[in-house]
């Protein structure tokens, strides 16, 4: 088969390596300038660093898993790291996740938690049924005292809303209750693990989390045309036209509200619905420091708090591999969400550095390089429309005889481990179409 794969990110890249393999004819059109789209890094000097956040090797399948450290040199070429992850909860580190840590507190902020979380814990047991907004879900699933000393302040820093206007779908059902019996232990300064999500995790030794992508284009046998935007898609005969080229299938990766003008069969009414999936855009911001001594062996931190500057989570960057930084230097990411009001300058950026000096994580004089990147699709902004919309623009799709899939070819909340596992899914799909010469059915069930 002849097929065009749209979009250069790793899920368009990742399946068509697969669809080649099996000896398909493979285009993939991207519109940048090279693959990769959030998976994409950049070198400044000595100091290589990850254009969209911290990104990490890492699946509960080990298929998957698998998939990713081949493609990025195997054991030789990643840097195993065994998670460390905290909170800066004030003036103190707390271990994360929250619920686990809160005997690291202050004992005022250790009673309303456990007040909160037992008054919750009684009212679910009660048959209180689970809200439809975010903010109420928080507060029925750890209770008011939870939701003020942590959960409520990061998730608006994050999502830059009332939670009360967010769904509750994207968590409700998805997020395990916490054991009571951890919770009890950890208030009285018993230790426990809880999130063992992500426990192990691995990072290419060179060429930030793009080598991924990288090792995936190189070798993968399909063609890649870069600074390609595609303006027209449609059907002719039992196949279909991409910009007037013949294709027997075509497979979407695009983010919706970037490529939906290129389909004009798409009705108006799902066109409207894909026009309203509004993203949340992510600057991340790239610092390179000079250091007297290592980095703490932290992997990432969470900033719930507004006076901790903007930034709602810091990678430490150089510990993934000490390829990330030059000799005698160490690196961070710092991850600012925004709606598209956002533009960094000087002024800008000295006021999250002075921000994190005082909130402990670096030294301000210390800092030798600071650059930023714009990632305008970062984040499903999943209102309390969000669920009924896109379940109509997914039937569309689903039934168009096109494909589209990815985190905002599909709009499912998934890290590159999950794209890539839906790669697979979609590559087992169309090995059945090839095979049986049928229509293509609906790949997503």
């Amino acid at each position: 088969m002849k097929i065009a794969i749209l979009g250069g990110g790793i899920s368009g890249v990742a399946l068509a390596r697969m669809l080649a393999a099996d000896g398909h004819q493979v285009t993939v059109l991207e519109r940048a300038e090279r693959p990769g789209g959030l998976c994409k890094s950049r070198r400044y000097g000595e100091f290589t660093f990850d254009e969209a956040g911290g990104h990490i090797l890492f699946s509960k399948d080990r298929t998957v898993l698998d998939w990713q450290l081949e493609r990025c040199g195997g054991a030789a070429g990643t840097v195993r790291t065994e998670r460390n992850t905290k909170i800066r909860w004030h003036d103190r580190w707390v271990p994360y996740p929250f619920e686990n840590g809160i005997g690291h507190l202050t004992k005022a902020a250790i009673v309303d938690c456990l007040k909160g979380y037992l008054e919750a814990h009684v009212q679910r047991r009660l048959g209180t049924p689970c809200p439809a907004n975010f903010h109420d879900w928080v507060v029925w699933q750890m209770g008011e005292g939870f939701a003020r000393h942590f959960m409520v302040p990061y998730n608006e820093k994050i999502w830059k809303r009332d939670l009360r206007t967010l769904s509750s779908a994207w968590v409700a059902g998805r997020v395990p209750e916490a054991p009571i019996e951890d919770i009890l232990k950890s208030a009285v300064g018993l230790d426990t693990e809880g999130y063992t999500h992500q426990s192990v995790f691995w990072f290419p030794k060179h060429g930030g989390f793009e080598a991924l992508v990288q090792g995936t284009v190189a070798g993968g046998g399909f063609r890649l045309q870069t600074g390609v935007a595609v303006q027209r898609v449609e059907r002719h005969g039992t196949g279909f036209r991409v910009d007037g080229e013949p294709f027997d299938l075509v497979v979407n990766t695009v983010p919706l509200p970037q490529i939906e003008a290129a389909f004009p069969e798409l009705p108006e009414p799902i066109r409207h619905d894909i026009r309203a999936l509004r993203p949340i855009s992510l600057i991340n911001v790239m610092l390179g420091v000079r250091l007297d001594a290592p980095l703490p062996n932290l992997s990432w931190i969470y900033l719930p708090f507004a006076e901790q500057g903007p930034a709602n989570r810091i990678t430490y960057f150089s510990n993934y591999s000490p390829h990330n930084a030059p000799a005698g230097h160490g690196s961070f990411l710092a991850e600012v969400t925004h709606r598209g009001e956002l533009r960094p300058d000087g002024p800008w950026l000295r006021s999250l550095i002075q921000a994190l000096g005082k909130a402990g994580i670096l030294q301000p004089e210390h800092v030798v390089l600071a650059e930023w990147c714009n990632n305008e699709f970062a984040y499903i902004d999943q209102d309390l429309e969000f669920a009924a919309r896109i379940a109509r623009v997914r039937s569309w799709w689903d039934q168009s005889g096109y494909i589209t899939f990815g985190r905002f070819g599909r709009y499912e909340y998934h890290n590159s481990d999950q794209c890539i596992a839906r790669a697979m899914q979609v590559h087992q799909h169309i090995r059945e179409i090839a095979a049986s010469g049928a229509p293509a059915r609906p790949v997503f069930r």
